[in-house]
């Protein structure tokens, strides 16, 4: 093995270099190498797995690295793990090196001893980065959990230890190399502004997508609004989440272990937002069954009011006050809906009263005349004019025209004025409520 940083104080980087290989055929040679093959026991029984040299060669690039993973078994993952400790280790060896000289000779210390001592640690950096590779690719594999966890611990408290003891003059020229670096601060400024502009053009591209989804669904006949605007926003979404998730993978993100923690989320999620998954299917339902549209007029929940949107878990109601009343869809679906504004026409229901003394003939003249001379109702369906109560204090009849839905409010008030004058003017009064009280008296 190489020598300890106390015994070769002031040796040189290639001789570190040549100690690292040394060290790795030490390692070769105890855990049972022969040559350039290694016998190992793969799956109960021994075979002869030839590890190429590529595996254990410093500058070997991350790409060919990870390919070159693939195919090794775990029995051949071991020892190449414990190779690269030993080169990760060396490299360790030598940044303490340089760290121990700067303290025992202040005069050392210069930009340029802490720039080199900066670039050992970059490097080290990359060593540690393929050391990861093959300790996940021995773990993935069924690996010793034990000697996993060790050699893990062993990079976290190298790194840990370094920051705790780097001086703050170290940490800031090591952090301004690493923002020059091609590989470092550059590369995540031009990553970051890959991201930022895929964003923009992601954006771009959905709002093309958004626009071309309204213009197609509103070809399809009879789909309420309320549908149109899920499906348009839902394919707005839909296409951003998918180029982002392009974007991710071109940047050299796993993006399998989001699917695989979405897939594990859901099953939790479902169970603590039953609520809010239930409002989901009632809007699901409202926008395909379409009791209701944007605009109606309705009456649900014990509210009444205008719809003015329905969102996958609300559906937001505008009162004749112009109060704004969120619903949420499971009340709404689960309750009887009453959608006023369905029809194109409506019947108005009005009553009007007499006197006992008043003739019921010149009533349902006047009534009749009052009715057919107003401009909004309808001639077809005919007015409904009948005597409809003998009531206590009056003769009652029901005077129901028709009218469209949007005139019906103007046609109730303007016959309930209408209606006043023309049985006035007709001599026929409207009475007011009254008893007849009959007193007796008995002698005394």
């Amino acid at each position: 093995m190489t020598g300890t940083a106390s015994e070769t104080p002031h040796k040189s980087a290639a001789w570190y270099t040549s100690a690292a290989w040394c060290f790795v055929m030490v390692l070769f040679v105890l855990c049972g190498f022969s040559g350039p093959a290694l016998s190992q026991d793969a799956g109960g029984g021994d075979t002869d797995a030839a590890i190429p040299v590529e595996l254990v060669a410093p500058g070997i690039s991350t790409d060919e690295l990870a390919y070159r993973l693939i195919p090794l078994t775990k029995s051949e993952l071991d020892p190449l793990s414990t190779a690269w400790l030993g080169i990760v280790r060396d490299k360790t060896a030598e940044i303490s090196e340089s760290q121990v000289a700067l303290l025992n000779d202040p005069s050392q210390a210069t930009d340029a001893s802490y720039q080199a001592l900066a670039r050992m640690v970059e490097e080290r950096a990359a060593l540690f980065e393929r050391f990861s590779m093959v300790v996940d690719a021995f773990e993935s594999k069924g690996g010793d959990e034990a000697l996993v966890a060790d050699l893990r611990a062993y990079r976290d408290s190298v790194i840990f230890n370094e920051t705790i003891l780097a001086s703050p003059r170290a940490i800031a020229l090591a952090f301004l190399s690493w923002l020059t670096r091609s590989d470092g601060g550059v590369a995540i400024a031009m990553d970051i502004g890959v991201v930022i502009l895929a964003f923009v053009a992601l954006l771009i591209v959905s709002r093309s997508a958004r626009g071309l989804a309204r213009r197609w669904i509103g070809r399809v006949p009879n789909i309420s609004k309320l549908l149109e605007a899920f499906l348009v926003a839902a394919v707005f979404w839909l296409v951003i989440a998918v180029g982002l998730l392009f974007v991710l993978a071109a940047l050299g993100v796993n993006v399998t272990p989001l699917f695989a923690m979405i897939g594990g989320a859901s099953f939790i999620l479902a169970f603590a937002f039953q609520d809010t998954l239930g409002n989901l299917a009632s809007g699901l339902m409202i926008m395909i069954n379409r009791p209701f549209d944007e605009g109606d007029y309705v009456l649900v929940g014990g509210v009444g009011g205008s719809v003015k949107s329905v969102s996958i878990v609300a559906t937001t109601v505008i009162t004749p006050d112009n109060q704004v009343i969120v619903i949420p869809n499971k009340n709404v679906w689960g309750n009887v809906i009453t959608n006023v504004t369905a029809s194109d026409t409506r019947r108005v229901d009005l009553v009007f009263g007499i006197s006992y003394d008043d003739s019921i003939p010149d009533a349902l003249r006047v009534i009749e005349e009052t009715v057919r001379s107003h401009p909004l109702v309808l001639r077809d369906p005919e007015p409904t004019i009948r005597v409809h109560e003998l009531a206590e204090s009056s003769v009652n009849f029901i005077c129901r025209p028709w009218t469209k839905t949007s005139d019906y409010w103007t046609v109730y008030w303007d016959l309930t004025h209408r209606m006043k004058e023309a049985l006035t003017e007709a001599g026929l009064s409207i009475p007011y409520p009254q008893r007849d009280v009959h007193i007796r008296t008995g002698e005394v």
